[in-house]
């Protein structure tokens, strides 16, 4: 194993990596920007590097100065947690040119997987189901106009490099494609350096499903079961929960299999998530792969009692795989909520100093944060500061728990979510299990948060 890592990335998943690290006894080195000084994964580090000024561009997107300083604290590996560098080809090619194991597959992979197009391409050559749609990039709005008209409208129009939502809308006929697709490839392009469009045909009402992988670099994958990812705002997760309310074990069991299959195709290594759409019939459609941990990696964790961090550390130490598919348990039920601070009718970033801060307790609550009282967050990074993860025996003995859970956050000075997040958890269609992507539009009565 590594004698010591260096973290390239900030706030609670940085924090998470090191907590595994203390107990395997693995030195920590964490790096941040002068608007990170205090942080609390700066604090719960063996030791801490100033790497530049606030901006990501100056800072965690920098990727000589991350290799400068792993080089400087002698770690042996760098754990990219998720976001930021996590999928970034020339940052793993650059650790492979020092000597430095990155904590994740291979660059090439990364690259594949990272373009939505030959992401597809790559699937349907595995026999992964692919939603119906192109596998190349769009020339121009004219092609998309004839595209659509093949598939069928509604279409959904994609960002190829796209992610977070970001480049991406449903359209329903010929004027709204041609006034979203020029939009959309300028926002792609100004986001992600690349413009190219493509179209999938719209799936009405779906499940976001994602199976979990683990694959060592001698041959062995395995699933450790789904997570369901379905309640969204604007294309981005909100709630998780392991596992689906939705799937029937056959149905859970041949798209775990499934993503194995693509997974080795790919030869893929380390922890990655295949992410599939899953109609009203239970067919389900390769949606993209996350090259790396993932935010809501806590619900798989409590439902298999496996740490995902160790894990990967492990694989990335060049070990074989400590588990087969036959030994993965599932026992409960686990629910995930992201905690933002944004403002709850707007739904805008609402950055400022936490004056208070008390995080609710319990044999079955789980926190992940790295902000604390005193702390300001600023404007500067994603507004999440927080994951409160609960498990039960069930589904509504987990939900039941969240819900008095979040009645006892404790958070001032700063606006938050967790008022919708109460909202969408004592819903009755939430908590009958009907949690399909359309979920808050449908059924939330507050129109900002659509």
């Amino acid at each position: 194993m590594f004698a010591k890592i260096l973290i390239a990335n900030r706030g609670e998943i940085a924090a998470r990596v090191i907590r595994t690290c203390k107990k395997l006894g693995i030195q920590t080195a964490a790096v941040y920007s002068e608007a990170d000084a205090d942080s609390l994964h700066v604090q719960l580090a063996d030791e801490a590097y100033l790497i530049g000024k606030p901006r990501v561009s100056e800072s965690y997107l920098n990727i000589e100065k991350i290799i400068e300083v792993a080089k400087m604290a002698k770690a042996e590996a760098i754990h990219p947690g998720y976001g930021l560098l996590s999928e970034n080809p020339e940052f793993v090619r650059r650790c492979e040119e020092e000597g430095i194991v990155f904590v994740g597959p291979k660059a090439d992979v990364i690259a594949k997987m990272g373009s939505k197009i030959a992401a597809r391409k790559t699937m349907e050559e595995a026999g992964v189901p692919i939603v119906p749609g192109i596998s190349f990039p769009l020339k121009d709005v004219d092609e998309a106009v004839r595209t659509a008209e093949h598939i069928g409208y509604p279409v959904m129009l994609k960002a190829s490099a796209g992610g977070g939502g970001i480049g991406m809308q449903i359209v329903r006929d010929e004027d709204e494609l041609r006034k979203a697709f020029v939009g959309n490839q300028k926002r792609a392009a100004s986001f992600f350096g690349d413009g190219a469009m493509y179209l999938e045909k719209y799936i009405a009402n779906p499940r976001h499903i994602e199976i979990q992988l683990l694959a060592d670099r001698h041959g062995n994958c395995i699933y450790l079961w789904e997570r369901e990812c379905s309640i969204q705002r604007r294309h981005q997760k909100v709630v998780e929960e392991a596992p689906s309310p939705f799937l029937d074990e056959k149905t859970r069991r041949k798209i775990g299999e499934t993503a194995v299959k693509a997974a080795k195709h790919i030869g893929y290594t380390n922890a990655g998530t295949m992410e599939f759409l899953v109609d009203e019939q239970k067919n389900f459609y390769f949606l993209e792969m996350n090259t790396r941990l993932q935010v809501e990696h806590p619900v798989t964790e409590e439902i298999t009692g496996i740490d995902l961090v160790e894990e990967q550390l492990h694989i990335a130490a060049g070990k074989p795989l400590r588990y087969k598919q036959e030994d993965i348990r599932r026992d409960g039920h686990a629910v995930e909520v992201r905690i933002y601070a944004e403002d709850p009718k707007t739904f805008l970033p609402s950055p400022g100093k936490i004056t208070v801060f008390g995080l609710p307790q319990g044999e079955y609550v789980r926190n992940e944060t790295a902000v604390q009282s005193g702390m300001t967050v600023t404007p500067f990074y994603d507004p999440m500061i927080a994951k409160l993860i609960t498990k039960g025996n069930n589904r509504q003995e987990a939900i039941k728990r969240m819900l008095a859970a979040l009645e006892n956050y404790q958070i001032e000075g700063i606006k938050t979510n967790i008022a919708m997040l109460k909202e969408v958890l004592s819903h009755p269609a939430f908590q009958a299990g009907e949690t399909t992507t359309n979920f808050i539009e449908k059924h939330l009565q507050t129109t900002t948060i659509q």
